[in-house]
């Protein structure tokens, strides 16, 4: 595939933190996020991200690199540039809402891990979004993850027909059911349950929590 000989993202800065959500949660890492609407964007091209990469994981220890912000598979060719140049030892995990399936494929080579992070209560047309985009990571043999968002308005339906669609996805996703945070931190017991009904349908499910900021990142 050739690629343009300039390439260039507005990315919020390439931060060293730790995972706040999901399987790899805890875990240090370097974060490649593209900018939302209200952040602050620099301009980075494809080769100033790979020498960029390449600085600071010669310099500190950091268990994977965490591509994620706002649409990260908009940008496919100027992070195929820059992880062609970059040659990482790490793992890449995308962290992404997965509604860019067909966009998974071209990055698979430099890719460990796919998460998709959605709300339980999506729109079904998002949701079948999520779910192509899981086929196409677990069709590439890479590790995929679905981390199910719940606000306090979702329901135990919504959900479990988010667990069981992951599942028919693919039978190694891993799951991972995030509750809303209170003020106290403390769940009731609607989330035990609520996992004992999930692992009925998919046994890889598993209730997760937040890692918050400054301290969390994602």
């Amino acid at each position: 595939m050739s690629k343009p000989a300039f390439s260039a993202a507005a990315l919020a800065g390439v931060p060293a933190g730790v995972q706040a959500q999901g399987i790899w949660m805890g875990r240090r890492q370097l974060f490649v996020k593209f900018a939302g609407e209200a952040e602050t964007a620099t301009m980075y091209t494809s080769d100033a991200l790979s020498r960029d990469l390449q600085r600071q994981t010669q310099r500190a220890a950091f268990h994977s690199v965490s591509v994620t912000g706002r649409d990260p598979l908009a940008n496919v060719d100027f992070l195929l540039t820059a992880f062609e140049r970059a040659q990482l030892t790490i793992p890449v995990m995308l962290d992404l809402d997965g509604q860019r399936p067909n966009e998974l494929s071209a990055l698979a080579p430099f890719v460990t891990l796919v998460q998709v992070t959605q709300d339980a209560g999506a729109a079904d047309t998002m949701l079948e979004r999520v779910f192509a985009t899981i086929r196409n990571a677990a069709a590439a043999g890479l590790a995929h993850a679905f981390v199910a968002m719940a606000s306090a308005e979702t329901t135990d339906a919504q959900i479990l027909r988010t667990v069981e669609g992951a599942r028919d996805a693919s039978p190694q996703t891993d799951v991972i059911i995030l509750p809303p945070t209170s003020g106290e931190h403390v769940l009731d017991r609607r989330w035990s349950v609520v996992l004992d009904q999930a692992m009925q349908l998919h046994a890889r499910s598993a209730l997760g929590a937040r890692l918050p900021a400054p301290a969390g990142m994602r």
